[in-house]
C-alpha cells in the first residue's frame, strides 16, 4: 500500500513543490509526502515566485517547501516516485538503484492522460500547469483510495 509518496520534477521551484502541496490539501496529509528535483540548480531555494503566486490564489501556500535533489535513497524511502514529464521520467529511473521495485510513473497517468505537466518556468502558463496538476492530484488520490489494502 502507497504510503509515501515522491514528487520529482526538474528544479523543484515549481511543478512538483506545487504537486506536493495539492496532493497534500486533498489528502488531507494521509499521506507522507515530498518533492525533489533531477537536478541541483535550485537546492535550498523556495519555490518559483510566479508559481507561489498562482498556488495561493487557489489556496496552497507553497512559501515553506525547499528545493532538493532526488537521490538514489529516495528509491527505498519512498513507495511510489511521481514524474511530472517524461525527461524527469528517464531521469529518474537512471538513478533507480539495482534490484529496486518502487514504483514510479508519470503524474498525468493517473488521469489517464499521458502527457507532460508543462513546465511554467518556461512556458509562463503557471495557472494551466496548476489546473493540470490538480486534476491529476484528484485521479492520484482516488486511484489510491482504490487500490486493495
Amino acid at each position: 500500500m502507497v504510503q509515501r509518496i515522491l514528487f520529482v520534477c526538474l528544479g523543484n521551484i515549481c511543478r512538483s513543490p506545487t504537486a506536493e502541496a495539492v496532493f497534500d490539501a486533498l489528502s488531507g496529509s494521509a499521506f507522507e509526502t515530498d518533492s525533489a528535483g533531477t537536478s541541483g540548480w535550485h537546492i535550498g531555494d523556495p519555490p518559483y515566485g510566479p508559481m507561489q503566486t498562482a498556488a495561493r490564489a487557489r489556496g496552497y501556500d507553497l512559501s515553506k517547501l525547499r528545493a532538493r535533489q532526488i537521490v538514489p535513497g529516495d528509491f527505498a524511502a519512498f513507495d511510489l516516485i511521481v514524474a511530472m514529464d517524461r525527461q524527469n521520467l528517464r531521469d529518474v529511473e537512471a538513478l533507480r538503484p539495482n534490484d529496486n521495485e518502487t514504483l514510479v510513473r508519470l503524474f498525468t497517468d493517473f488521469g489517464g492522460t499521458g502527457t507532460d505537466v508543462p513546465d511554467p518556468y518556461y512556458t509562463r502558463d503557471f495557472d494551466q500547469t496548476l489546473g493540470i496538476i490538480e486534476a491529476s492530484a484528484a485521479n492520484l488520490m482516488k486511484a489510491l483510495k482504490d487500490q486493495p489494502q
